[in-house]
């Protein structure tokens, strides 16, 4: 189900950096490390244009759906496995709008998640990554502890063909952890996202919906 965006949590994310990757503990994570306040003043200290956004479709399509969504979150991975391959088929594809994906963070699962998926390089193989990521989120995101949970991301990584030491340098990557984490409580923040998924239309926020709803949505935004 969709979970309501808690900002301690994130903040907890942008304490830890990446370095939990090789250091797992028996917790699921620690307790928050700088307080709201603090956490504030060290992202506005943080370049977030260096993120990019990952979007398919036409640039210059006359709308523009931004999902905002968390690779833990299981009406997410449901989403993917069902409307998303239409919405693909029938306006991504054919350039009737431009799509962009942002990542949520609830969690430090989901951060790693797509660490190892940004791992992939260009919009078209982290989009690839992405589906392997939600058709298997049942399976990794239950390993268990938080090193088998690395491990099954590996080997989804190793699927899509990314060489272990490349995905432990995206892994280790402390700097692009905050960065992320920072870039994430910006746009999502600034869109007023508080689940997900959560999709955006042309500037206008709308929550998880069955396709047709968003056929008439996508369909009135163009006219």
């Amino acid at each position: 189900m969709s979970r309501m965006m808690i900002v301690s949590a994130a903040v907890a994310v942008l304490g830890l950096g990446a370095w939990f990757v090789t250091s797992p503990g028996p917790s699921v994570a620690p307790a928050d490390p700088f307080g709201a306040a603090n956490a504030q003043e060290q992202n506005a200290e943080i370049d977030t244009s260096v993120i990019e956004d990952m979007s398919l479709g036409n640039p210059d399509a006359p709308v523009t759906v931004i999902e905002y969504a968390s690779f833990t979150c299981p009406h997410c991975a449901a989403f993917h496995a069902g409307p998303y391959k239409e919405l693909k088929a029938d306006y991504i594809d054919t350039g009737k709008i431009n799509f962009i994906y942002r990542e949520v963070y609830f969690d430090r699962y989901g951060l790693w998640a797509s660490m190892i998926a940004r791992c992939a390089g260009s919009p078209e193989k982290f989009f690839g990554m992405t589906d392997l990521i939600y058709a298997g989120q049942s399976e990794w995101a239950q390993a268990g502890e938080p090193a088998a949970i690395v491990e099954e991301l590996r080997k989804i990584g190793r699927l899509a063909g990314l060489e272990d030491a490349t995905m432990e340098a995206c892994l280790q990557d402390a700097d692009k952890a905050r960065t992320l984490v920072a870039w994430y409580q910006e746009k999502a923040g600034a869109d007023g996202v508080d689940s997900t998924p959560t999709f955006v239309i042309n500037g206008k926020k709308y929550a998880n919906m069955p396709y047709a709803e968003m056929v008439e949505l996508l369909d009135a935004a163009a006219q």
